[in-house]
């Protein structure tokens, strides 16, 4: 008996490894979402001179490029049939229908308008986890990412006094897809790793979004300043690739439904970008909202999710 009490005393380690692969989670969730935060500033400034689908696209077709070097020089193993399955709906989610919808929605409103649109993220993310995975947030859990998708919603009526912009439906298109990409895609990532999901995926679209690209870029010229190609190359080499790497690994280590609350963030992450980048418009009750949402982010993360 006294030997069982000297060897118990290991017994907390798993609990302890688990509490630090989330906090790991949390943070490299953090990084993925300070560089999407930048995706709907750049992208305003791509569209503003460029097609929007040419944008969409193309940026897909220089990530996927990047990819195929990627793959080759880590060697990586090809993905089962069942992995495919999965990067086929990441695909569609995150290289196809994000960006598409965001694209189209940013010529219209502004990109301070499109960020707290975007804020519904976390809750949709943690849906599908729910849905597909099956992991099972607390009701707790629940009501903090209500709360925080609520302040979203309630800032974004505000800025568009009081209803909806026709480009709101594109943005809500472009959570619902980015959602769908992001569960699965966290999912694939606890056995292939948050790289070579991403990697993947891109060289799975790539057959479809080159010669796409091409059409569009013949039909449409592909004429612009410098600027407006500096942020087409952001948002392809950083919002497309590079920040999937932090985004993915997060959502495998901490799982997708607590990782996924981190997006709450990345509306004001966002404005601030619109105001530095793109020079819009940045008042005191933007910072209100952001310390709102930062609260109910906390909250939610001390709150149980069953995986």
């Amino acid at each position: 008996m006294q030997a069982s009490s000297k060897t118990s005393h290991p017994a907390a380690a798993p609990g302890t490894a688990t509490a630090r692969h989330e906090s790991r989670g949390m943070w490299l969730g953090l990084i993925g979402v300070a560089i999407f935060s930048l995706t709907l500033p750049f992208t305003r400034i791509a569209v503003a001179e460029l097609n929007p689908a040419f944008v969409a696209f193309g940026r897909a077709v220089v990530a996927g490029v990047c990819a195929l070097v990627l793959l080759a020089w880590i060697k990586a193993p090809r993905p089962t049939r069942q992995q495919l399955r999965g990067l086929i709906i990441t695909a569609l989610g995150v290289v196809v229908g994000f960006p598409l919808f965001s694209s189209i929605a940013m010529r219209y409103v502004p990109a301070a308008h499109g960020a707290v649109v975007v804020g519904l993220l976390p809750l949709a993310t943690a849906l599908f986890g729910a849905l597909r995975f099956g992991e099972r947030p607390s009701k707790g859990f629940w009501l903090a990412a209500l709360a925080g998708s609520g302040i979203v919603i309630a800032f974004a009526l505000r800025e568009g006094g009081g209803s909806f912009h026709l480009a709101d439906f594109a943005l809500f298109a472009a959570v619902v897809t980015a959602a769908m990409g992001y569960a699965e895609g966290g999912r694939l990532a606890q056995t292939m790793g948050g790289q070579n999901v991403i990697a993947w995926a891109l060289v799975v679209a790539l057959p479809v979004m080159l010669p796409v690209s091409v059409w569009l870029g013949w039909q449409y010229g592909v004429s612009a300043s410098s600027p407006a190609w500096l942020a087409f190359a952001y948002v392809s080499l950083f919002s497309m690739f590079i920040g999937f790497f932090f985004w993915y690994k997060g959502l495998a280590l901490g799982g997708i439904a607590r990782v996924g609350q981190v997006q709450l963030l990345q509306p004001f992450m966002s404005l601030l970008g619109a105001a530095v980048i793109a020079h819009e418009a940045l008042d005191a009750s933007n910072m209100l909202f952001a310390l709102a949402v930062i609260v109910v982010v906390a909250i939610g993360r001390r709150m149980a999710v069953r995986r």
